[in-house]
């Protein structure tokens, strides 16, 4: 008698029990692809800082704020590193992003012969 009222008493904490199916977490977080999306963000923040910097010095020299004080014609490397050709950063962005192709110097390869 003492088993059938241990087997009742199991049939009632049965549902109790752990599953042992789910017993180590899983994770379903695809890691590789949240990897990437970090990286190619970080890459592109890069980038952007890159071309930031890059326009800064492009526009300072071509509106030639960095002069050399003892050569004429010559640039101030060391002031090309810290000028502000610009009042903003996302100035230099927003024209980086923009003007993309420069402009050609000549149309046709070989000069007409006349």
């Amino acid at each position: 008698m003492s088993k059938d009222v241990e087997r009742e008493v199991l049939k009632m904490y049965d549902g109790s029990r752990p599953n042992e199916d789910d017993l180590f977490e899983t994770s379903n977080v695809n890691h590789i692809a949240w990897s990437m999306a970090v990286f190619f963000a970080g890459l592109s923040i890069w980038l952007a800082i890159a071309l930031v910097n890059a326009e800064n010095q492009r526009y300072a020299l071509m509106t030639n704020k960095c002069p050399d004080p003892l050569f004429k014609g010559g640039i101030d490397k060391g002031c090309l590193v810290t000028v502000h050709s610009r009042d903003h950063w996302w100035e230099h962005l927003w024209y980086g992003i923009t003007h993309v192709t420069g402009k050609p110097e000549h149309t046709e390869r070989y000069p007409s012969r006349r």
